[in-house]
């Protein structure tokens, strides 16, 4: 079984879309774990709709908003599945996607994969982006910059037990595919095709990149315990892959 981790705060515009494309794979044994982030708009009301029509599919409602990372902390508790997959409130899987990657990682013998997946707008249409996945990611790769997109990534909890993210605004995700390569002590997997759907919004957090540098130099600096200076030669490493290296796995579709 796969649980799948979807953290909902006001996604009433994309939340229907995110479920259905769940409850659409051709792998079913999975268990859909939604943790409703004191959400208030119409959120509450679709998903126990869904919950209410099948069993897979379990809520936790918090009576305030703490964080996508607390949220997927609580539903990892929750978590029953072998693997353990994430997939945000307005971002789509391919309807084959769990079929396809749990057999790429069995045939593989691999504790830790992920995809490429595409970009598409709020209505849903492409963006003519894809982000082609590495096929190996290791721990040192991966430390210079986050290669996995986090609604691709799955992880063997039964091998590497479950993983939390750290109490962080951003880059969480980031420190808990470190976690898992680190754990599985061989690289990451990457699978070569387009499994998933990343949806882009206006209001995107992570829009500005350059507001970023902050929560890069925070998570080498507070997460990794780098020294200031350790922290500082990583943050211009990070920059360095972002913007020499990364584009390489970014591919303009015509």
């Amino acid at each position: 079984m796969v649980s799948i981790i979807t953290p909902v705060f006001n996604a009433e515009k994309f939340i229907t879309q995110t479920i259905n494309s769940i409850i659409a794979q051709t792998h079913q044994n999975w268990e859909l774990l939604l943790v409703n982030d004191a959400s208030n708009d119409a959120s509450k009301t679709i998903i126990e709709k869904f919950s209410s029509e099948d069993t897979r599919i379990h809520i936790k409602n918090l009576s305030e908003n703490k964080g996508a990372a607390f949220c997927r902390n609580e539903a990892t508790k929750m978590a029953e599945g072998v693997y353990i997959a994430f997939l945000d409130s307005d971002d789509l899987w391919r309807h084959d996607k769990l079929e396809k990657q749990l057999a790429f990682m069995q045939q593989n013998d691999c504790a830790v994969s992920f995809t490429s997946y595409l970009q598409i707008d709020e209505s849903g249409n492409s963006l003519n982006k894809r982000i082609n996945a590495l096929p190996k990611l290791s721990y040192k790769k991966l430390r210079l910059n986050n290669y996995i997109g986090n609604l691709t990534g799955i992880y063997n909890a039964k091998k590497l037990g479950k993983i939390y993210s750290p109490a962080m605004r951003k880059r969480q995700d980031w420190a808990l595919w470190l976690e898992a390569v680190k754990r599985s002590s061989r690289p990451a997997l990457g699978l070569q095709e387009d499994l998933a759907y990343y949806r882009i919004s206006k209001n995107a957090m992570s829009a500005n990149k350059l507001s970023l540098v902050k929560y890069n130099y925070r998570f080498y600096r507070g997460y990794l315990g780098f020294s200031k200076p350790k922290a500082t030669y990583f943050l211009l490493k990070f920059f360095a892959e972002y913007f020499l290296v990364r584009p390489k796995q970014i591919e303009r579709l015509k």
